[in-house]
């Protein structure tokens, strides 16, 4: 119970004085004029007030990642709060100011616009793949999770399954088409309360059923001794560090009305994410134990521990509330993943958004790729996905590290957590059976730092090079 209470301390102290301190590095200057206004455009450029900024933002980053992630890293013990924590703080909320704020500075550029800017022109190709690729199996995951959650709230019918996903990519295809403050910006504040009510009504549950939250240990729980590192830095993304967020940041640095905005928007929605998955990795540890959570995901995977834990510490009633709570989360990052795969296409190939059916022609592709993606394993796109979804938070912690520098500031910040996560990509990769070269963990850890080091040398030299040009 102390490490879950101060874990909560950390992260509120986090947001007040590191947020504060990169907010500072960034400079942000509230006399500047946002692309909110300077490019309105009644669709993607609307200005809205930053409570309403502050509920999107944190819906459409908080999937189900913050949830199923966390509980598929409660396997590990109590180790898990330390990279929900310090990951949050001095990784993901850097990577997501820094990608909303530079996106703000830019035109509400997307990050392969930035990355173009940044890292080069040829680079930013291969990144508008593989970011496009990343939308798309979240927004597929997004269609499937909630999808089978409600199948087995309402009594797990296949016949009905096929029905609701068809709901969903028709909700999907309305807010991803429609202008933003027409569906996502009325409605997402009532679903962000919501969210917000199931979490916080987990935590009391949990305090009042009176089962002990473990505390601090750093040894490795996993019953299956899975290693810590680099496992659990993609098993816990959303909630940690998630480049997912990389791609929804642009999206509310076009509606932001003012740059003072970003700390609580971008920074802090990250911090509240964190707090989210450290209530639900929690509540995982003080209901069960390694192995039976271990046999429980192996039967019926984490929906089912969302389940059991909401009815266990709420009821019937106040459970079947938490779950619908959790179901709005891959909902309402799904939509805005095809939203924001829209505008990325319409950007790379110059397609003006201002007319609705220039919207359709660019959506429509996107929703008949992801319904043939639905027909794939559940668990081998979630691999793929928590992968890719490093992968491209490692690529904007690297721009966010080159704008710093050419800003001569303390470019530090962006460059030490994207060492970080760039080494666990890496050493994943070549550890990894199914989706990579399944190497001894050991073996994989120096491939993957080796590989980090290099790249930090190619920073460094191409840094001084357009150092010397510019002079």
């Amino acid at each position: 119970m102390i490490t879950f209470i101060i874990s909560l301390i950390l992260l509120l102290l986090g947001y007040l004085i590191y947020g504060k301190f990169v907010d500072k590095t960034f400079k942000s200057d509230p006399n500047k004029t946002t692309p909110a206004h300077t490019l309105e455009d009644g669709v993607d450029f609307v200005p809205m007030n930053s409570n309403k900024n502050a509920f999107i933002q944190i819906l459409n980053i908080a999937g189900v990642g913050p949830i199923f992630g966390p509980i598929l890293g409660a396997l590990y013990g109590p180790s898990a709060f330390l990279w929900i924590v310090f990951g949050s703080i001095f990784a993901g909320g850097v990577h997501d100011y820094l990608t909303g704020m530079i996106s703000l500075r830019y035109g509400g550029a997307h990050l392969p616009a930035l990355a173009s800017r940044f890292l080069g022109k040829y680079f930013s190709h291969i990144v508008n793949f593989f970011t496009l690729l990343l939308l798309l199996l979240v927004g597929t995951v997004f269609v499937t999770a909630p999808a089978k959650m409600i199948d087995d709230l309402i009594g797990d019918d296949s016949s009905l399954l096929s029905i609701i996903v068809l709901c969903i990519f028709i909700y999907y295809i309305i807010a991803t088409v429609l202008p933003i403050d027409k569906v996502i910006g009325k409605i997402y504040p009532v679903l962000g309360f919501m969210l917000l009510v199931s979490a916080v009504g987990i935590c009391i549950g949990m305090f009042m059923y009176g089962n002990p939250i473990p505390e601090l240990t750093l040894e490795n729980l996993h019953p299956k001794n899975i290693p810590y590192y680099p496992v659990i830095f993609l098993t816990i993304s959303c909630g940690a560090l998630s480049g997912f967020h990389a791609t929804q940041s642009p999206i509310i640095s076009r509606t932001i009305d003012n740059e003072r905005d970003g700390r609580k928007i971008f920074y802090g929605m990250m911090i509240l994410e964190a707090v989210i998955a450290m209530i639900w990795a929690a509540a995982a540890m003080s209901l069960m134990n390694g192995d039976d959570l271990s046999m429980l995901l192996a039967n019926g995977g984490p929906a089912a521990v969302v389940n059991k834990i909401a009815i266990v510490f709420l009821g019937t009633v106040g459970g079947t509330i938490a779950v619908l709570g959790v179901i709005v989360l891959p909902i309402t990052s799904g939509d805005t993943s095809f939203r924001a795969a829209r505008m990325i296409i319409a950007d790379y190939l110059k397609i003006d958004q201002k007319e609705l059916k220039n919207r359709f022609m660019v959506a429509i592709p996107l929703f008949v790729i992801s319904y043939i993606l639905t027909n794939i394993d559940f668990q081998l796109l979630w691999r793929y996905f928590s992968w890719a979804n490093q992968v491209t938070a490692a690529i904007a912690l690297w721009i966010g590290a080159v704008y710093l520098y050419q800003k001569k500031t303390h470019y530090i910040i962006a460059l030490a957590p994207a060492f970080f996560i760039t080494s666990v990509i890496g050493s994943y990769l070549f550890y990894d059976p199914t989706i990579g070269f399944g190497l001894d963990v050991a073996t994989s850890n120096w491939i993957g730092l080796v590989i980090t080091v290099l790249i930090t040398i190619s920073f460094f030299v191409i840094m001084k090079k357009r150092k010397e040009v510019m002079e």
